[in-house]
This record gives structure tokens, sequence and C-alpha cells, in this order.
């Protein structure tokens, strides 16, 4: 892997851009969209609904970053909606081989959060 990785702060994105970011369908933007909200946006369920949307994607890494999302959530906010993100979670830690180590960081942190215990039979392997 011979490309450089650049660092750069996640931006603060206004409902509208949020919603052009959907629309154009970036892989790119797409990318960092689900960590912006969650640790951006105010509204912890809108950012929830948002990760929730984007766990759907046909590309591996922009649903393993949805769930990274839910784990910015939970970190800034302290709040999420258990019945909508668990069954989210556990399916992307089954299925979504490519990312497991990656989901596997964001369920430690969700757990840690909001004091939770899904996946730990997976996570402590």
């Amino acid at each position: 892997m011979d490309e450089k990785r650049i660092y750069k702060p996640l931006k603060e994105l206004s409902n509208e851009q949020i919603r052009e970011i959907l629309n154009k369908n970036d892989i790119d933007e797409l990318i960092s969209l689900p960590l912006s909200v969650g640790e951006h946006h105010i509204n912890w369920k809108y950012a929830q609904d948002i990760c929730a949307k984007l766990s759907k994607h046909e590309n591996p890494l922009v649903r393993a970053n949805a769930v990274l999302g839910f784990a910015y959530i939970a970190r800034t906010k302290g709040k999420l909606e258990k019945h909508i993100v668990k069954p989210i979670v556990l399916y992307e830690l089954r299925e979504n081989q490519e990312f497991q180590w990656r989901i596997i960081d964001a369920i430690n942190d969700i757990n840690l959060f909001m004091k939770w215990k899904i996946g730990a039979k997976s996570t402590m392997e």
C-alpha cells in the first residue's frame, strides 16, 4: 500500500449538506459521513438514522463506518436505541469480514459508553 494517508478533522455538516452527500452517493463522501454526523450532529437520533441508513449500503467500508458512527454517537451523546443499533451491529460483525476489526472496535466503544454487552462472545476472542 503506497498511498499516503492524510488525516484531517471531520467536517461539521448541515442537514442540507448531509442530504446532498446521500443523494450524490459518492463513496469517498459516504465513507466519512457517519463519522462526521456521529461526532458533530447535535441531534443524536438524526445521526443514528443516518448511520442506520448507511448500514444498508453496498460498500463494506461505508457499512463498517456506519457502525463506527454509532460508536461516535455513543461517545459524544451517550444515547442510542438498542433495538435499532444491536441488530445492525451484530449483522455487520457476522457478515463484513473485510472490516471486522473496525466493527469490533466500534462494538467495544458502544458497549463501554452505553454500558451494553452486545457481541460479547465475538469481541472477546
